[in-house]
């Protein structure tokens, strides 16, 4: 496995819908979705996300045009990463990327597969009642176990919608920002991300700085237009989920 691309995200505290306005985002082409994550069903009832602590994510999306469930390991390791699916592939209608994610709290390394779908075709693994699981397909089955062989995919249930905005390649300075605002149960976040490529001829360091560079000008570029940067160490997913799971419990 070569360098990895580099997603670095940032996350807004406050009224989403001021930060939005603020970062230019009025006017621009959106993306409305909506987003389940599948949990264990015992763990939920406990007020608990055993597969989010375990390091899996299972995530549905529904809406813009084409549906999608995602199987990702974040954090993970290179060492769990093993045969097929030690390095990226593409294979309609499969997705798989190995990146690394960076954040206020630090670097970790994620491997996401994603298995495309036509539109409705997700609804009865999420709908009240539905089995999430009867959705994984065979290859992202033999992701999760082969990767992360403790996980345990029967028992889920389906936690959402979540409501997904986003706006893609705003203009902030001369970064093209992604900006997506999840709403659900009250609550609202917004995510701020851009993605750092390899260039041919780089090393790991001269990644690393060019990353690094990019990451201060995206804080910079945030604040410089007003909006607060959170303190919270916990991302989006985590922060969502977490707020699920009381619901649910």
């Amino acid at each position: 496995m070569g360098l990895l691309p580099i997603e670095i995200k940032v996350n807004v505290e406050g009224d989403v819908a001021a930060a939005l306005s603020a970062l230019g985002t009025s006017g621009r082409p959106m993306t409305v979705r909506r987003i389940w994550f599948a949990e264990d069903r015992d763990g939920i009832a406990a007020g608990r996300v055993p597969l989010l602590d375990g390091g899996v994510i299972l995530r549905f999306r529904t809406g813009g045009g084409q549906d999608d469930l995602t199987a990702k390991l974040r954090p993970c390791s290179r060492e769990q990463l093993v045969g097929r699916f030690s390095d990226p592939f593409e294979a309609e209608p499969f997705t798989y990327k190995i990146e690394e994610d960076w954040s206020s709290s630090g670097h970790v390394l994620a491997a996401s597969l994603v298995h495309d779908h036509t539109p409705g075709a997700l609804s009865s693994a999420t709908a009240p009642g539905g089995d999430p699981a009867a959705a994984i397909d065979a290859v992202q089955d033999q992701f999760l176990r082969a990767c992360t062989p403790s996980v345990r995919l029967d028992g889920l249930v389906a936690l959402g919608p979540v409501r997904s905005t986003k706006f893609d390649d705003v203009p902030l300075d001369d970064l093209d920002v992604d900006l997506e605002a999840w709403s659900v149960a009250g609550l609202g976040f917004l995510e701020a991300s851009i993605r750092v490529k390899p260039k041919d001829g780089d090393n790991a360091e001269e990644l690393a700085v060019r990353a690094e560079r990019k990451q201060r000008k995206l804080n910079d570029a945030v604040r410089e237009r007003g909006v607060t940067l959170s303190e919270n160490p916990d991302n989006k997913t985590r922060r969502i989920l977490t707020a699920l799971a009381q619901v649910h419990a």
